[in-house]
This record gives C-alpha cells, sequence and structure tokens, in this order.
C-alpha cells in the first residue's frame, strides 16, 4: 500500500526556479507541459481534460504533448518542454523506470515535475507523484462484493480478468482483489485469474474460456472499467448477463470509473465501482506545481483514497464520479 510521503522535496529558491523556468506564456501567465503516455482510453482523455481546466482556473498554459506508448518519445518530449523554458511539467510516464531520467533532467533544469497517475520507482531524481492507492481501492470494492456474496448464504465461485502486471497500478488491484477474498474463503472460491494485459480481444478470449470451464461463475471482479465490453459479450454469450435481483445475476465489481460503468451500475449489471477521485488527483497535481514552484514544500507522494460507489450510495457518490459526470 502507498504511503502519503517518500522523502521531503528539497525547496528549490524561487530565485533559481525563475532563472530556470521563464514562462513561455503572457505577461503573468504560467506555462506547464503536461505530457501523457497514450489517450486510448476514456480515464486518460478525462484527466487530460480536468487537467487543462485546472491549469485554466489558476490562469496558467498548457503546453501538450502525447507519447502514444514510446518512452523514447516521451523522453525528447520532456527534453523539449525544458527547452521552451515552462515553468512546471506534468506526466503520465509509461513506467516507473523510464521516467527517471526525464526527472533528473527536470531537476538539472530547475523545473517541478509532477508525475500524474504513475510513481517513478525508488531514486534520488526529485519528484511529485500523485496516484491513486490501487491496492485499498480494489481491496475494498472487493470486500464489498464478497459481503453481498456472504448474505445469500452459499459459496461462489469467482474470476478476476488481471491487468498488465508491467504495470504496477495493475499489481495493486491484483493484490487488492486476493487480500480481500481470503477473509470471505467460506463464501468464494477463486477459479479462474485471467491474464488481459488491458487488452479487449485476450480479456473476451480469457473470460469465455473460464466460464465454459466453469459454468457456475457467479462472482467477477475486472481490473478495470476498460475492459467491461469484454466481459459483458462474454456473460451474454454464457448468457449470464443477468441484472441484480434476476436468477443467474453475477456478482461484477470493476474499476475507474468510466461512464461504462456508471450505466451497467445504473442498469444493475454492476453491482459496485472502484472509483479513482479524478477530480482530487487532477487539482491535486496542478498545485503542486504551483506549490513547489512558489517555494513551497509538496510531499513526494500524494494518495488519492478513491471509494466504493453501489447500488446503496448511488445518489449520494455520483457527483464524485467523473465517469457519471461523463455520461450525462
Amino acid at each position: 500500500m502507498f504511503t502519503t510521503m517518500r522523502k521531503a522535496l528539497p525547496l528549490i529558491p524561487l530565485a533559481a526556479l525563475l532563472a530556470g523556468c521563464g514562462s513561455t506564456g503572457g505577461p503573468g501567465q504560467l506555462t506547464v507541459g503536461v505530457a501523457f503516455e497514450t489517450l486510448q482510453t476514456e480515464y486518460w482523455v478525462a484527466s487530460r481534460n480536468a487537467i487543462e481546466a485546472e491549469l485554466k482556473k489558476h490562469n496558467a498554459r498548457m503546453l501538450e504533448a502525447i507519447a502514444d506508448g514510446d518512452a523514447n518519445r516521451q523522453f525528447e518530449q520532456i527534453r523539449n518542454f525544458i527547452t521552451r523554458r515552462v515553468d512546471g511539467i506534468i506526466v503520465v510516464p509509461k513506467d516507473a523506470q523510464t521516467i527517471i531520467p526525464m526527472i533528473r533532467e527536470a531537476n538539472k533544469a530547475n523545473i517541478p515535475i509532477v508525475l500524474f497517475n504513475r510513481p517513478p520507482a525508488e531514486s534520488d531524481a526529485v519528484s511529485v507523484a500523485v496516484v491513486a492507492d490501487n491496492y485499498s481501492i480494489a481491496r475494498d470494492t472487493v470486500d464489498y462484493l464478497a459481503r453481498e456474496a456472504a448474505k445469500t448464504g452459499r459459496k461462489h465461485k469467482a474470476a478476476i480478468l488481471i491487468g498488465d502486471l508491467g504495470d504496477i497500478n495493475s499489481i495493486g488491484r491484483r493484490d487488492g482483489f486476493e487480500d480481500a477474498i481470503k477473509p470471505h474463503a467460506k463464501w468464494i472460491d477463486v477459479v479462474a485469474r485471467i491474464p488481459t494485459e488491458w487488452n479487449q480481444e485476450k480479456a473476451l478470449a480469457g473470460l469465455t474460456n473460464a466460464l465454459q470451464a466453469n459454468p457456475d461463475i457467479d462472482f467477477l471482479f475486472s481490473s478495470s472499467d476498460l475492459l467491461l465490453p469484454s466481459v459483458a459479450s462474454a456473460l451474454k454469450t454464457a448468457g449470464k448477463y443477468k441484472k441484480r435481483g434476476e436468477p443467474g445475476h453475477v456478482l461484477l465489481g470493476t474499476f475507474d470509473g468510466d461512464a461504462t460503468a456508471w450505466r451497467m451500475l445504473q442498469e444493475g449489471y454492476v453491482d459496485a465501482v472502484g472509483v479513482q477521485d479524478l477530480y482530487f488527483d487532477t487539482a491535486e497535481t496542478v498545485r503542486a506545481v504551483l506549490d513547489w514552484r512558489a517555494g513551497k514544500q509538496p510531499p513526494a507522494r500524494i494518495v488519492d483514497k478513491g471509494f466504493v460507489i453501489h447500488a446503496g450510495n448511488m445518489a449520494e457518490l455520483a457527483p464524485r464520479m467523473w465517469g457519471a459526470n461523463i455520461a450525462k
């Protein structure tokens, strides 16, 4: 599980920041370089838009770069931001290792650099990371499902769709699932752990095979809302796509909080969603850049605890769920 602080960041004197980061915006306007590894999911698009909106609130201009999954391209994009003397950098890194030299380059230039959603590997390179607690959000989501299963008084057979284990977020979600299941072993028997690498075709094929081998699977956790179309397709083919309260309903939990998850929760096909608090994340990311630039000391890691939304709290939590707002 993440802690809220890895080590204190050294304060960079304001004079040094001004010498190293002259704004490329208009008079009095800061410019922040924003580099995303990809925009291939609804979550990343929503995050990009929310960061832009948050920067505008602070009269800051956004320079944008998308690496399309290429770490070398992202390094060049960060170097370009540095050459253009931006006032701060926000980056969604491809992975924990390749971001380290990029952080070092920003450090040399005295430019604050904040990582969004993915933390760096341990090193002496100085950055801020705003990250969701993937472990605890997944654990709490699966714990809710397990308690619902226990209410039925019968044992359930469970499956998990696992993401790309090269992604630290995916590892946290898998571990959260496993640890949530342990106290409920009386009610839950995990019969399938399905690798997907965040690929729809692999998810569909894997879940289809699992349902054929174990047609009585009635408890399912998807490590990302991204995979819900494959989940729905596989359940429909197996004749198991049923709403809450209908005979044969599969207890279904998922992670992220996108518009598809919201609609399926409303319709009764999804029982619980672990939501990344995107609005907290983007506000804290921009705040960290501005505080660091102003000579204040942000923590090295800022953790989003997220929340679990389900039928019992939908009305209360829908305004905080980014996917619910997109769906509107």
